[in-house]
């Protein structure tokens, strides 16, 4: 099954170059997600974080990118993409650096608020690499291969996330607090640096590159001049054709998203009493999951098409909140996270496909900038709007509730995407 997947020999010997340095700079970025990505609003949380500031660590990065999505989008057209990507990922993967020093720090509040602040800083670069990175993709990689190479890539961050994540939890389980945190950011550290050397080799292919595409014939305006140029900076156009739909569907998907995701670290850690060994195992065993996923993603993908699988998965994601609504034990939390990996894999492998086949080569950075602001967007008002609801209605209420606007999600992809 597995040497089927990584097999080379069908690929053209012009791509493999690429897809290898897309396969290691996933797997490194798995080691930093498995170990500093994957604790630090742990370590929050065991600090003292409230659920609000939990959510203004992913908002921070949702502000900024707001505010930069367009003019990075405008910058990336008159940029080579492979190398504003490699020094974006630069920039921005100092910040794990950063993480490793923060124990140092006597206060734990200000240890809090510390976070909050380099991911702030860091959300500058990530705006970049967050909009330039999947046009990287779709340059470096054709189309036939791309839900290929995203599978291999999934089962790459998969391998990666799990041997991270199961090393990282040992680790703070057997090391002294908050020394042990330090060694996992330190993990992550050295993860993101090998990450970005890979990014570094990737060449976008000179017959997709969007300097051999024609340039479009911008549509005729009727508008003041004023009110023109507004309208030609800002890219208000895409909104006139048919990824406006695709748009707000992946919006509607990332808010639901989102909602949750500040909610998990706090009922794992004051609700199931998990252990750090306890969410490293877990994790692990989510991505198994997504291992074995990523394996069938070519093939259901090919039979149904980006779109529905993408619709399908997000649906599926609403098993995730809703059975750790109803989780009592460390078991149950093992049981879900098997579950979750394998709808995670099939939506992490779809969605950008699915995306990509609805915008033209010639015009990506602009298209992905304004997915970008609605991703980042969504990232905002989940990230502070969830724990606010949680506050009100309760965790397990609040969960549940996010379980079905994510299966709505879905359904809205399904129909109007």
């Amino acid at each position: 099954m597995f040497t089927k997947l990584f097999q080379q020999s069908a690929v053209p010997r012009e791509y493999r170059s690429n897809f290898l340095h897309l396969y290691f700079d996933i797997g490194w970025y798995g080691l930093l997600s498995g170990s500093a990505l994957n604790f630090l609003n742990i370590y929050a949380t065991r600090i003292g974080a409230s659920g609000y500031q939990i959510g203004l660590i992913g908002a921070m990065s949702a502000v900024v990118s707001l505010c930069l999505a367009i003019p990075t989008g405008r910058w990336l057209q008159t940029q080579n993409t492979g190398r504003a990507i490699f020094w974006s990922s630069i920039f921005y993967r100092i910040g794990f650096v950063a993480f490793i020093f923060l124990p140092m720090l006597s206060d734990k509040m200000g240890q809090i608020w510390a976070i909050i602040g380099i991911t702030f800083f860091m959300a500058i670069p990530l705006t970049p690499l967050g909009v330039g990175f999947n046009a990287l993709f779709a340059e470096a990689v054709p189309v036939e291969f791309r839900a290929h190479v995203a599978a291999i890539r999934n089962v790459m961050l998969a391998i990666s996330y799990m041997i991270s994540s199961l090393i990282s939890g040992y680790i703070l389980k057997h090391a002294a607090f908050p020394f042990g945190y330090q060694i996992v950011f330190g993990i992550g550290a050295v993860g993101a640096a090998m990450s970005s050397y890979h990014l570094f080799f990737i060449r976008p292919l000179k017959a997709d590159s969007p300097a051999t595409q024609p340039t479009p014939i911008p549509p005729p305006l009727t508008l003041r001049p004023y009110a023109r140029n507004l309208s030609t900076t800002l890219r208000l156009d895409i909104w006139n054709t048919r990824f406006r739909n695709v748009l707000l569907v992946l919006f509607a998907f990332h808010l639901t998203q989102y909602l949750a995701i500040p909610i998990f670290p706090l009922y794992n850690v004051r609700v199931l009493n998990l252990s750090d060994e306890h969410i490293g195992i877990g994790t692990a065993l989510y991505y198994l999951t997504v291992l074995l996923g990523s394996t069938q993603l070519r093939n259901i993908a090919h039979n149904i098409g980006n779109k529905k699988l993408t619709a399908w998965s997000v649906s599926s994601m609403s098993l995730y909140p809703l059975l750790l609504a109803f989780s009592t034990h460390v078991w149950h939390f093992y049981g879900l996270s098997l579950v979750g990996g394998f709808t995670f894999a099939m939506i992490s492998g779809s969605y950008a496909n699915y995306m990509l086949e609805h915008i033209p080569a010639h015009d990506r950075p602009s298209h992905l900038a304004w997915y970008n602001i609605v991703l980042n967007a969504a990232v905002l008002i989940g990230s502070l709007v969830g724990p606010a609801i949680s506050d009100m209605i309760g965790l397990t209420s609040a969960l549940l509730l996010f379980a079905a606007l994510r299966f709505l999600a879905g359904l809205t992809i399904l129909k109007w995407g």
